[in-house]
């Protein structure tokens, strides 16, 4: 799903978006900001969460200076919702497998939603 990144780049489907990005299990690409650029707090997370999904992936940039604060990891991890934070390349790696080991089971995917900072 999710072809390559680089700094400040994302190809998605043959689509390269310049901007952070949402990423949902079904193909559906949005645009993700934040009130803070460095800094993903609650509020920043609410439409993800709001999808109910099993995983949430959070990208914090290629050096990972991007931070999600504490309150909205309990935000996602208080409704049963998996998280996983990482570097955006590694998040990228990460939302990937999930998408494939999903297709093997049974043909039920997993609902995992990708939040991708694309700089810092």
């Amino acid at each position: 799903m999710i072809e390559e990144y680089h700094f400040g780049s994302i190809t998605i489907d043959g689509k390269t978006y310049t901007y952070d990005v949402e990423v949902r299990w079904n193909g559906e690409v949005l645009k993700w900001w934040r009130e803070k650029s460095h800094l993903v707090e609650t509020e920043d997370i609410k439409r993800a969460v709001e999808q109910n999904p099993d995983l949430i992936i959070i990208g914090t940039g290629e050096s990972g200076l991007a931070k999600v604060t504490d309150n909205a990891k309990e935000e996602i991890l208080s409704r049963g919702i998996g998280l996983i934070v990482d570097r955006t390349d590694e998040a990228v790696r990460t939302f990937n497998i999930q998408k494939e080991e999903s297709k093997e089971e049974e043909g039920e995917q997993k609902r995992a939603i990708g939040l991708f900072h694309l700089t810092c």
